[in-house]
């Protein structure tokens, strides 16, 4: 698993251009901030925290973590 603290503070400044935060898809979700974090800053995976995260900025969850989803797709498929 890659760890991306200066992804994590893009992210949180993407967040913050939007009008939403960490703090906002944690509540939104029903989990706590720190969880949030952690997935964000790839320490931890959560599809559904990653989806939140995407859905705020318009984007998609592959677009927006691509090694992520890069690494399981491969696995998917087979391939190495």
């Amino acid at each position: 698993m890659k760890v991306d603290l200066e992804g994590h503070e893009i992210l949180k400044c993407r967040l913050r251009l939007v009008g939403s935060s960490m703090a906002k898809i944690a509540r939104s979700l029903g989990i706590s901030q720190s969880s949030v974090t952690v997935v964000s800053q790839g320490y931890r995976r959560s599809h559904r925290v990653q989806r939140e995260i995407a859905d705020q900025l318009g984007t998609t969850p592959q677009q927006l973590f691509p090694d992520r989803y890069e690494a399981e797709e491969g696995m998917n498929t087979g391939h190495s």
